[in-house]
């Protein structure tokens, strides 16, 4: 496929009837915030806990053995 060459800038744009509105300028588009973060449970200090554990373990066995 062949390109035509360059010879000036493109048409201008012109708004649909029922278009959607156009998008603000810059680099950030409005969209939705984000619900709030449930707070952390019992069973997730739990089961972090655990795991910083048994993570020292395997470490200090590691350096020691």
């Amino acid at each position: 496929m062949r390109e035509r060459p360059h010879d000036g800038p493109l048409p201008a744009a012109h708004p649909m009837p029922d278009g959607r509105p156009p998008q603000p300028d810059g680099d950030r588009v409005p969209g939705p915030s984000r619900p709030a973060r449930a707070p952390v449970s019992r069973r997730q200090y739990a089961y972090g806990a655990t795991i910083a554990v048994v993570v020292l373990v395997l470490l200090l066995l590691g350096v020691l053995g």
